[in-house]
């Protein structure tokens, strides 16, 4: 089944800069249906007021960090099966173990390009 370019992507970043990158890199990928937050818990306030299609979250923020943020989405019957992508500076392998319990999609390490984003989502979505 094709991905659907027009589905509901939610950013989330604390730093503005960080949150434009994605936008550019998803729209280079030709999704433009894309919405921000600036930390997980305006992210968790959007996802339970709207209907969105995928996350891309990083992990270090405040006050609620995107592992938490993971953590409620998955324990959500309404939000749980949305994909969930985690964008980190930390490549310790405790991270990574602790993202995937958290029941996290995919895993991408800072910094990265639209290649390995697209790979990322492909591998949760299927190709596009």
């Amino acid at each position: 089944m094709a991905v659907d370019k027009n589905m509901k992507i939610l950013v989330v970043d604390d730093y503005n800069t960080m949150l434009r990158i994605l936008k550019n890199l998803l729209k280079q990928l030709g999704f433009n249906n894309v919405d921000q937050a600036m930390d997980g818990a305006e992210a968790l306030s959007k996802l339970n007021g709207e209907k969105f299609d995928f996350v891309i979250s990083d992990w270090n923020m405040e006050p609620m960090t995107g592992i938490e943020l993971l953590r409620e989405v998955r324990a959500s019957d309404k939000l749980k099966h949305i994909p969930f992508i985690m964008i980190t500076a930390e490549s310790k392998t405790e991270n990574v173990i602790a993202a995937k319990q958290a029941g996290v999609s995919n895993y991408i390490v800072k910094p990265f390009n639209a290649e390995t984003l697209k790979g990322k989502m492909a591998s949760v979505l299927g190709p596009f």
